[in-house]
C-alpha cells in the first residue's frame, strides 16, 4: 500500500496491472478525508495530446523500482470514470468510482467527498 510518505515519490512512475501492463503513469493519489490514508490513484493514459486521467484504487497497490502495480486489470482501469488533464472529480461523480470497482461508497464525514486530492 502506498504510504502517505511515499506519495509525492510515486508520481510520475509507470502504473502496471496485475500481470505488468503498463496501463499509464502515476499522476496524482487521492486521500480519503477521514483517514487521511490513500484510497485513490489517478493514471494519466491516453495519447499524447489526448491525454485523460482514470481513477484506479490503491488499496492493494505494490511499489516496485520505477513502477507502481495495482491488482487490476488494465482494461478495467481504461474503462474507469476519468476526468481531463486539467478537471477536478466533481463531489457528485465520487461515488461511480467506487462502484465501477465494486466497492462500497459513503461520503465524507458531515456529507463531504469522500476523496481529496493530495
Amino acid at each position: 500500500m502506498i504510504q502517505p510518505a511515499d506519495i509525492r515519490e510515486w508520481r510520475d512512475q509507470d502504473v502496471v496491472d496485475e500481470q505488468g501492463r503498463k496501463i499509464g503513469v502515476l499522476e496524482a493519489i487521492y486521500v480519503a478525508t477521514a483517514t487521511d490514508e490513500p484510497a485513490m490513484a489517478t493514471v494519466r493514459t491516453g495519447l499524447p495530446t489526448r491525454h485523460r486521467l482514470v481513477f484506479v484504487p490503491v488499496d492493494d497497490a505494490v511499489l516496485g523500482p520505477g513502477y507502481v502495480r495495482v491488482s487490476y486489470t488494465r482494461s478495467l482501469v481504461k474503462k474507469a470514470p476519468s476526468l481531463g488533464m486539467d478537471d477536478v472529480l466533481p463531489a457528485e461523480q465520487e461515488g461511480a468510482i467506487f462502484q465501477h470497482y465494486g466497492k462500497s461508497y459513503q461520503s465524507g464525514p458531515g456529507g463531504g467527498r469522500q476523496l481529496a486530492r493530495r
